[in-house]
């Protein structure tokens, strides 16, 4: 008999677990066609989904959560029928219906959150831990994710199995050169590539960063160093004109973000374009002379693969789960030490044989990882649940 599985897509829009949502239930179409999914989604219309085949459906949910509790979503979800429920969140609503299975893929909320202390902190772990105690099988998108979750809510760690994420597929379409032909002085990219280059006024080579801007993203340390490589390459031929690119979040959210640009002095070189399309995402990867993810934390890290996908180089943090991810692909700086940031761009920008060599091992390491993969695996999870379940007692 066929599974009826119900997965909660209502993030489906965001950043980083939008990505999960969308490549799982891609890849999950590819390989399981017998399995019946209900789609739970926040909008009546998602693009992302409206080619999935005929084993694949929605059920809309357009309430709002309801602090940690959520009743109002548990009550909806028992009434769909359903032999499983999978939660790819980093929360459990209070009274989840089972079996259900758990991805968890960061403990910032409760390690960086900005009530990380305190009564609303305690509540917000006490829900989590319960919610993963009470979970059939709990997935962590790496090694390090699964470490958290044992140490700080004290998960034994039999519970617990690491599923790699992936860089989507978009980026890992072609590892050629976005250069048609050209000198590294004066590039001359592909037409699709120029014409996004053209639309944001970019004739310059620059450093990218792509992500959130939140606190533990480290981005004024990330502007400091810049200040600091800007100072360094005033007269160099190349980079004299160097520009530092930032994907992600607006400025004006984070106040410590804005004091860092103007206290650095480095206002006319830091541009902030917000989200962007993954199309012109890929092209900005794509023309980077190198990209910066100096994260003082991360569940996984997903823009350094992405990078990687798309042949530029990188730099990265030595905590969490970047070193797991990269392995020796990527320059390794301490985040904390605004000059080590400083050196690692420096010599990513500089020195051709390692740039040549990080170009080519991080295709390789991006391709190590795979949805295809990813959705084998959770599949299997779902089958194993399933099966269990129905042994007699």
């Amino acid at each position: 008999m066929p599974l009826r599985i119900v997965l909660d897509a209502r993030r489906i829009a965001d950043f980083g677990i939008g990505t999960y949502i969308r490549n799982l239930v891609r890849s999950l179409a590819k390989i399981d066609q017998s399995n019946r999914y209900t789609l739970v989604t926040p909008v009546a219309e998602v693009p992302e989904f409206s080619d999935l085949p005929s084993n694949f459906e929605t059920a809309l949910y357009d309430g709002k959560n309801s602090g940690f509790v959520q009743f109002g979503y548990t009550v909806f979800l028992r009434k769909l029928p359903a032999d499983l429920f999978h939660v790819p969140l980093n929360a459990v609503p209070l009274w989840m219906p089972k079996p259900y299975l758990v991805t968890i893929h960061d403990m910032s909320t409760l390690l960086f959150g900005t009530n990380h202390s305190g009564y609303r902190s305690s509540l917000r772990h006490f829900y989590l831990r319960r919610g993963l105690l009470r979970a059939d099988r709990i997935m962590t998108v790496s090694s390090a994710t699964r470490h958290d979750v044992e140490s700080v809510l004290g998960i034994p760690a039999s519970r617990i199995r690491v599923v790699y994420n992936a860089p989507d597929p978009i980026f890992c379409q072609s590892s050629t050169p976005a250069l048609a032909n050209g000198s590294p002085q004066e590039p001359a990219y592909n037409p699709d590539i120029r014409r996004v280059l053209d639309r944001y006024r970019i004739h310059y080579p620059f450093l990218l960063y792509v992500g959130r801007t939140n606190p533990q993203k480290n981005i004024p340390r990330l502007v400091e160093a810049f200040a600091v490589l800007r100072g360094e390459l005033q007269d160099h031929a190349r980079f004299q004109n160097l520009r530092l690119i930032i994907i992600g979040d607006e400025i004006a959210r984070h106040p410590a973000l804005r004091h860092a640009v103007i206290h650095s002095r480095v206002e006319d070189s830091v541009r902030f374009l917000g989200f962007v399309p993954i199309e012109t995402l890929r092209a900005f990867y794509q023309t980077a002379s190198a990209f910066v993810f100096p994260s003082l934390y991360e569940g996984f890290g997903l823009p350094p693969l992405e990078a990687m996908a798309c042949g530029t180089p990188v730099v990265c943090s030595a905590v969490s789960s970047l070193p797991e991810v990269v392995g020796q692909a990527a320059v390794i700086v301490n985040p904390e030490n605004v000059f080590d940031i400083a050196r690692g761009m420096r010599e990513v920008l500089l020195d051709e044989a390692l740039r040549g060599r990080l170009i080519v091992e991080g295709i390789k390491k991006a391709a190590q990882f795979s949805w295809e993969r990813t959705a084998a695996e959770v599949l299997q999870a779902y089958e194993e649940i399933a099966s269990y379940k129905k042994r007699p007692r």
